[in-house]
C-alpha cells in the first residue's frame, strides 16, 4: 500500500497519478501519470512491452491486476508513453486512455496506486513543468485560466499567456531596470579612484539610462491597469433582472438565456427567490440572476426573496428593471423606483410586454430624463436590441476602467500585486533621482522592482509561495 498524500509534499519525485478527465459518462477517460520509475511500474501491470517503447508513441494493451498470484484484466487501454525531456513534466510520464464510466477509470487508477503510485497533489503536475522548466509561473497560472475559462475571448486571452505573451513582456522590462542598475552599481561597487570618470562629465555618481526606467514604469501601469479587464473575463458580471410582480422578468430572464429557467405564469410572485445562470455577453462572462418581484408583502417567505432581491441590487453591475407594460397606468412603486435610480448609469429601465402596448405611457417618465427600451419578451421583439445595448453598457464601463489596452496583460491577482508594488518602488527610485538623492539610496529599490518582477515569472520563488500558488489548481494538472 501507498503512504496517504497528507504526509507528501510538493517537490519529490515520486510517481504519481490521477485522473485528468472526470470519470462519468464519456467515451473515455484519461488518467495521467509522471515521475521516476513511472513507466518502468506501469509495465508491470501492463500486458504490452513498456520498457523499451520509445517516447511520443502509442502502446495498446490490457491493465492488468497481479495480485494474488493471478492475471485479471482491468481495462483495454492506450497508453502514450512520454520520455524526459519531451514531456510536459519534463519527467518520464504516461497518459493512460481508458474506456468511459466509473468503474473502468476507478478500476485503473486502483491498480495503480497497488502497483506503487502516489495520488497526485493538486496542480501537482503543472508545478513539475515549473520546476523542471518547462514552463514558468505566468504560463503555469495560465493553464488554469484555461482550464476554467468561461466564454471563448476568454479561452484566447488565457492562451496569450500561456503562449508567453506576459512573460516576454515582464522580461523586456526587467532587461530596461538591469540596464539602468548596470550603470549605478558601478559607482557603489568602486571607489571613484578605480572608475575612469572624464573631466566634465555631470552624470558621474547619478542614474544613467533614467529614460529606460520611465518606459519601465509606465508599460508596469499598463500591466496594473490590464487587471481590471482580465478579471472581468475571468471572474465575470453580475447582472439583476428586477421590478414589480408580473413584470415578465423571468420571461425575459428565460428570453436572454435562450431556455426555459424560471417558471412564468400569470400569478404575481411566482419567483419566490432569486435564481441565476451563466450566459456569455460579446465574449464576457456574465452571471445573470432572476429576482422576486418587489412589493409590500405579508407572505414571510416572500418577503425574505424580497430583501434578497434589494440587497442583489447593491452588489449588481448592471441592473435591468422591467416596468409592466401590460397595466393602464404605471404604479407609483415604478414611479419612485425611476426618480430614484435614474441618474445611477448601471440601471437600464425596460418597457415590457410591448405587444400589448406599443409605446410607453407618457406618466412613465417619472423623470424627463429617463430612456426607456420597449421589448416583448414574451414574443422576443426589442430582445436583440436590448442584448446590443447591454453589451454596449458592458464595454463602455470597461474602457473607462482601463483605458489603452495592451497585448500583454495580467491574469492573476498575484501578478497584480506583485507588479503594484513594483510600480512603487520605481516611482520613490525616480522621485529620489528627481532629487539627486544618493544612489545608495536609489539602487536598491531598483533591485527590488526587479526581484518583484522575478516573483511573477517564478526566477525569484520560495517553496512556501509554491506550494500555496498550485495547491489552489485542480486535480489532474
Amino acid at each position: 500500500m501507498i503512504s496517504e498524500n497528507s504526509k507528501r509534499q510538493y517537490g519529490d519525485e515520486l510517481p504519481i497519478a490521477a485522473f485528468a478527465t472526470t470519470p462519468g459518462n464519456s467515451a473515455l477517460t484519461l488518467i495521467r501519470c509522471s515521475g521516476k520509475e513511472s513507466i518502468k511500474l506501469l509495465s508491470m501491470i501492463f500486458s504490452a512491452d513498456l520498457k523499451n517503447a520509445q517516447g511520443n508513441s502509442i502502446i495498446h494493451g490490457w491493465i492488468l491486476n497481479k495480485e494474488n498470484g493471478e492475471e485479471e484484466k482491468i481495462d483495454e487501454v492506450l497508453v502514450s508513453v512520454f520520455r524526459v525531456p519531451k514531456s510536459f513534466t519534463g519527467e518520464d510520464g504516461v497518459d493512460i486512455c481508458c474506456h468511459g464510466g466509473s468503474s473502468a477509470g476507478i478500476a485503473v487508477m486502483k491498480v495503480l496506486k497497488s502497483a506503487g503510485f502516489y495520488e497526485a497533489l493538486p496542480g501537482e503536475f503543472t508545478f513539475r513543468a515549473f520546476m523542471n522548466g518547462k514552463l514558468d509561473l505566468t504560463k503555469s497560472e495560465s493553464v488554469m485560466e484555461l482550464v476554467s475559462a468561461k466564454t471563448e475571448t476568454g479561452r484566447r486571452r488565457a492562451v496569450l499567456r500561456l503562449s508567453g505573451s506576459l512573460q516576454n513582456e515582464i522580461n523586456e522590462i526587467k532587461n530596461l531596470l538591469v540596464q539602468v542598475l548596470a550603470g549605478a552599481e558601478i559607482y557603489l561597487d568602486y571607489s571613484e579612484d578605480e572608475v575612469s570618470i572624464e573631466e566634465g562629465d555631470e552624470t558621474a555618481g547619478r542614474l544613467t539610462n533614467k529614460n529606460f526606467a520611465v518606459e519601465a514604469l509606465e508599460r508596469l501601469n499598463k500591466l496594473s491597469a490590464s487587471w481590471q479587464i482580465e478579471r472581468i473575463y475571468q471572474e465575470g458580471i453580475t447582472i439583476v433582472i428586477a421590478g414589480r410582480p408580473n413584470a415578465g422578468k423571468s420571461s425575459l430572464f428565460n428570453a436572454l438565456l435562450k431556455e426555459d429557467r424560471s417558471i412564468v405564469t400569470e400569478i404575481p410572485g411566482t419567483t419566490r427567490d432569486w435564481i441565476e445562470a451563466w450566459v456569455s455577453f460579446e465574449g464576457i462572462p456574465v452571471r445573470l440572476i432572476d429576482t422576486a418581484g418587489l412589493r409590500d408583502s405579508g407572505d414571510s417567505i416572500e418577503k425574505i426573496g424580497i430583501e434578497r432581491s434589494l440587497k442583489l441590487l447593491d452588489e449588481a453591475d448592471l441592473v435591468l428593471y422591467l416596468l409592466d407594460g401590460g397595466l393602464e397606468e404605471i404604479t407609483n412603486e415604478d414611479k419612485e423606483f425611476i426618480i430614484k435610480y435614474s441618474a445611477d448609469k448601471k440601471y437600464i429601465f425596460v418597457w415590457n410586454k410591448a405587444d400589448r402596448c406599443q409605446q410607453p405611457l407618457n406618466n412613465a417618465k417619472g423623470n424627463p430624463e429617463i430612456s426607456l427600451i420597449c421589448i416583448s419578451a414574451m414574443t422576443g421583439k426589442g430582445i436583440t436590441e436590448l442584448y446590443s445595448l447591454i453589451a454596449s453598457v458592458i464595454s463602455r464601463q470597461i474602457s473607462l476602467q482601463t483605458g489603452e489596452s495592451c497585448i500583454a496583460a495580467i491574469g492573476t491577482e498575484r501578478q497584480k500585486n506583485l507588479v503594484d508594488v513594483a510600480c512603487r518602488s520605481l516611482e520613490e527610485a525616480l522621485a529620489l533621482a528627481e532629487r539627486e538623492e544618493p544612489l545608495d539610496l536609489i539602487v536598491p529599490l531598483f533591485r527590488d522592482a526587479v526581484n518583484l518582477l522575478g516573483e511573477i515569472t517564478g526566477e525569484v520563488s520560495t517553496a512556501d509561495i509554491l506550494e500555496e500558488m498550485f495547491s489552489k489548481f485542480c486535480v489532474g494538472k
